[in-house]
């Protein structure tokens, strides 16, 4: 049994379970703790009843050093605060868990994790962390970080003393800017194969998660998760990162894939009346957001240099 731990708000939903989704199908033995950002999350995740998903309330979790910069951070920047927390609530909640996966909500399995649990055990360490691997061109290490914080494993013997040190660094400082060798909840893992040499194993075949950042670097045929990063949903527009040139191929086999899930999120959430308009305040139903996704199949062809496509 794998354990994961990710987290998301209600606008976040169609990612959440269109992850959950693709677990259903590659995951294996597993259980998803979501840890909800907002009431509304909560409430809904308990109306659709996922099977191997386990809720955390953040309203009940909360800790005092938590609140006390809570609102001083945007919401951005307080979800990359939980993040070293979120191993430590799932650890907390169930005292049989042996260790637990932090994993981005938008990310998408597209093949059973097993081979990168068998490199990490094989390593002996206590935590794994992946580099972002970029390709050349796109290389943000010094600016976003070396490693990547998507796709994380702490044992809970062995692996506490790291992530408490990392939880105590973004309570102390965590923020969507560069400043003084830091940025958000990133940069602070840059060190941790010296600091944490003896505990921290760094995931050696780097074709097994990719991302628009390396997805020209690489071929997709061993991917086992794909990173969704830059790809959002809004009432107008369907975004995407202007960044990165993604391969007609990757398109194809990948993302369009990862739309049908999303398509089938959607279809699910309308049956609890989820709305994505109600989220951002516009009248209609996730109809709208269906017709939004049907798209993308045409617009990731033609707009990857803009930073948006009307719809």
């Amino acid at each position: 049994m794998e354990h994961y731990v990710t987290l998301f708000d209600s606008l976040f939903l169609p990612q959440g379970l269109a992850l959950h989704l693709s677990m259903e199908r590659h995951a294996g033995e597993y259980t998803l703790w979501i840890l909800c950002m907002d009431g509304q999350t909560h409430n809904v995740l308990i109306r659709l009843n996922l099977p191997h998903v386990r809720l955390l309330n953040l309203s009940q979790l909360e800790t005092d050093e938590l609140k006390r910069v809570k609102h001083g951070r945007t919401k951005a920047e307080y979800c990359w605060t939980l993040t070293p927390f979120a191993p430590r609530f799932v650890f907390e909640e169930d005292s049989s868990v042996a260790r637990v996966t932090y994993i981005d909500a938008d990310l998408w399995f597209r093949k059973s994790p097993a081979p990168i649990f068998r490199e990490f055990e094989t390593s002996g360490k206590h935590v794994l962390i992946t580099d972002h691997a970029y390709a050349p061109e796109y290389d943000q290490s010094a600016t976003s970080g070396k490693y990547c914080v998507q796709f994380m494993t702490f044992a809970r013997d062995g692996g506490e003393v790291v992530r408490k040190w990392w939880e105590e660094r973004c309570i102390e400082w965590c923020f969507s800017r560069f400043e003084d060798n830091k940025f958000g909840d990133q940069k602070y893992l840059d060190d941790w194969p010296e600091r944490f040499s003896s505990d921290v194993h760094v995931l050696k075949d780097e074709q097994l998660l990719l991302a628009p950042w390396n997805a020209s670097r690489f071929t997709h045929d061993k991917a086992v998760l794909y990173h969704f990063q830059g790809l959002r949903l809004n009432r107008h527009n369907v975004l995407f990162s202007p960044d990165y040139h993604i391969p007609s191929v990757v398109i194809k086999d990948i993302y369009e894939e990862y739309v049908a899930d999303l398509r089938s999120a959607v279809r699910q959430l309308e049956t609890v009346r989820w709305s994505i308009v109600d989220q951002i305040g516009r009248r209609g139903t996730a109809q709208r957001l269906i017709l939004v996704l049907k798209e993308i199949k045409r617009l990731c062809k033609k707009v990857w240099t803009k930073q948006s496509a009307n719809i």
